[in-house]
Protein backbone atom coordinates (compact mmCIF):
# COMPACT_ATOMS: atom_id res chain seq x y z
CA UNK A 1 0.00 0.00 0.00
CA UNK A 2 -0.40 2.39 -1.35
CA UNK A 3 -1.11 0.79 -4.95
CA UNK A 4 -0.93 3.52 -8.04
CA UNK A 5 -2.04 3.09 -11.07
CA UNK A 6 -1.05 5.37 -14.31
CA UNK A 7 -3.16 4.82 -17.07
CA UNK A 8 -1.77 6.70 -20.69
CA UNK A 9 -2.40 6.93 -24.14
CA UNK A 10 -0.35 4.79 -26.33
CA UNK A 11 0.22 8.31 -28.10
CA UNK A 12 2.85 9.56 -25.18
CA UNK A 13 5.16 6.83 -25.72
CA UNK A 14 8.05 8.93 -25.55
CA UNK A 15 6.55 11.95 -24.27
CA UNK A 16 5.53 10.69 -20.58
CA UNK A 17 8.37 10.09 -18.68
CA UNK A 18 6.41 7.32 -16.44
CA UNK A 19 9.47 6.17 -14.31
CA UNK A 20 10.68 9.42 -13.70
CA UNK A 21 7.13 10.11 -12.24
CA UNK A 22 6.56 7.36 -10.54
CA UNK A 23 9.96 7.96 -8.53
CA UNK A 24 8.99 11.53 -8.46
CA UNK A 25 5.85 10.89 -7.09
CA UNK A 26 6.31 8.11 -4.06
CA UNK A 27 8.17 11.11 -1.55
CA UNK A 28 4.92 12.91 -2.34
CA UNK A 29 2.99 10.03 -1.49
CA UNK A 30 4.99 9.54 1.88
CA UNK A 31 4.96 13.34 2.85
CA UNK A 32 1.32 13.71 2.09
CA UNK A 33 -0.15 11.06 3.77
CA UNK A 34 2.50 9.40 6.32
CA UNK A 35 3.14 6.08 4.45
CA UNK A 36 6.94 4.65 3.97
CA UNK A 37 8.66 4.95 0.64
CA UNK A 38 9.09 1.18 0.12
CA UNK A 39 5.28 0.56 0.51
CA UNK A 40 4.80 2.64 -2.83
CA UNK A 41 3.74 0.45 -5.80
CA UNK A 42 3.14 2.12 -8.84
CA UNK A 43 2.06 0.11 -12.47
CA UNK A 44 1.63 2.02 -15.84
CA UNK A 45 -0.74 0.91 -18.30
CA UNK A 46 -0.97 2.08 -21.91
CA UNK A 47 -4.42 2.75 -23.24
CA UNK A 48 -4.29 2.17 -27.25
CA UNK A 49 -7.74 3.97 -27.44
CA UNK A 50 -8.81 6.93 -25.59
CA UNK A 51 -11.84 8.80 -27.01
CA UNK A 52 -12.63 12.20 -25.36
CA UNK A 53 -16.03 14.20 -25.81
CA UNK A 54 -16.83 14.09 -29.68
CA UNK A 55 -13.71 12.79 -31.08
CA UNK A 56 -12.75 15.53 -32.82
CA UNK A 57 -9.22 16.50 -31.30
CA UNK A 58 -7.73 12.89 -32.23
CA UNK A 59 -4.58 13.93 -31.18
CA UNK A 60 -5.50 14.52 -27.30
CA UNK A 61 -4.18 12.21 -25.00
CA UNK A 62 -5.29 10.88 -21.83
CA UNK A 63 -3.04 10.56 -18.14
CA UNK A 64 -5.26 8.82 -15.10
CA UNK A 65 -3.65 8.14 -11.71
CA UNK A 66 -5.44 6.34 -9.42
CA UNK A 67 -4.15 5.86 -5.83
CA UNK A 68 -5.70 3.51 -4.01
CA UNK A 69 -4.51 3.13 0.34
CA UNK A 70 -5.79 1.98 3.03
CA UNK A 71 -8.71 3.49 4.72
CA UNK A 72 -8.10 6.25 7.23
CA UNK A 73 -6.90 9.12 5.55
CA UNK A 74 -9.61 12.29 5.26
CA UNK A 75 -11.12 14.12 2.30
CA UNK A 76 -8.98 17.07 2.98
CA UNK A 77 -5.98 14.67 3.07
CA UNK A 78 -6.86 12.73 -0.24
CA UNK A 79 -8.06 15.73 -2.27
CA UNK A 80 -4.40 17.36 -1.17
CA UNK A 81 -2.48 14.39 -2.99
CA UNK A 82 -5.02 14.73 -5.66
CA UNK A 83 -4.07 18.06 -6.33
CA UNK A 84 -0.18 17.43 -6.20
CA UNK A 85 -0.71 14.48 -8.12
CA UNK A 86 -2.05 16.15 -11.41
CA UNK A 87 0.61 19.19 -10.55
CA UNK A 88 3.40 16.39 -10.83
CA UNK A 89 2.32 15.03 -14.48
CA UNK A 90 3.02 18.03 -15.81
CA UNK A 91 6.24 18.11 -15.15
CA UNK A 92 7.55 14.70 -16.78
CA UNK A 93 5.69 15.27 -19.98
CA UNK A 94 7.09 16.56 -23.12
CA UNK A 95 5.34 19.84 -25.02
CA UNK A 96 2.94 18.25 -27.87
CA UNK A 97 -1.24 17.68 -28.32
CA UNK A 98 -3.36 18.50 -25.82
CA UNK A 99 -3.32 16.43 -22.55
CA UNK A 100 -6.16 15.79 -20.02
CA UNK A 101 -5.07 14.59 -16.78
CA UNK A 102 -7.10 13.42 -13.84
CA UNK A 103 -6.07 11.84 -10.23
CA UNK A 104 -8.21 10.09 -7.67
CA UNK A 105 -6.88 8.48 -4.30
CA UNK A 106 -9.42 6.39 -2.91
CA UNK A 107 -9.51 3.68 0.13
CA UNK A 108 -9.13 -0.05 -0.51
CA UNK A 109 -11.35 -2.37 -0.39
CA UNK A 110 -11.20 -4.50 3.47
CA UNK A 111 -10.16 -7.72 1.33
CA UNK A 112 -6.92 -6.34 0.66
CA UNK A 113 -3.81 -8.26 1.62
CA UNK A 114 -0.21 -8.22 1.13
CA UNK A 115 1.78 -11.45 0.92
Amino acid sequence: MPQITVDYSASLDGAFDRRGFALALHPVVVETVGTRLEACKTRTRRVEDAVIGDGEAADDAIIHVGIAMLAGRGEEVKARLTQAVVALVGDFLKPGPAVHISAEVRDLDSSYRTG
